[in-house]
């Protein structure tokens, strides 16, 4: 299904938080960044693919709230289907997830990192799916 303007309403959330960028996908759509890892990407108003630790995505998968991602199943990708308007908050939620291991994996290696924004914690996004 497409949620019409999913792809719009993501990419400008997403692109806001602080060290975060984006472009165009080597497969189509938008790819988000934080630095030079890869949070995930959307392929139109159609799905969004997000990294996770392969234990929070085998958790999410288990739970029935993502989809293992369709070329790569046994990864830590994920595959989310829009399949109605709040479905765009869940996928913010995913990216924003993504988003905070990634921040979190810069500052315990001690790299310099990007000033800090206020964020959910991890759990309460979990919460939230």
């Amino acid at each position: 299904m497409t949620v019409r303007g999913a792809e719009a309403k993501i990419a400008e959330e997403v692109s806001s938080w602080e060290g975060v960028s984006s472009g165009p996908h080597r497969f189509g759509g938008t790819e988000f960044r934080f630095g030079k890892r890869e949070l995930g990407h959307i392929h139109g108003d159609e799905l969004a693919d997000i990294v996770l630790p392969i234990d929070l995505r085998n958790r999410l998968v288990k739970e029935g709230k993502v989809e293992a991602h369709r070329y790569v199943p046994s990864s830590g990708w994920i595959t989310f289907r829009f399949r109605g308007k709040e479905d765009v908050a869940t996928a913010i939620g995913l990216f924003r997830m993504s988003f905070e291991i990634a921040r979190g994996r810069l500052s315990n290696s001690g790299a310099r990192q990007p000033p800090q924004t206020a964020v959910p914690t991890l759990s309460g996004a979990v919460a939230a799916l």
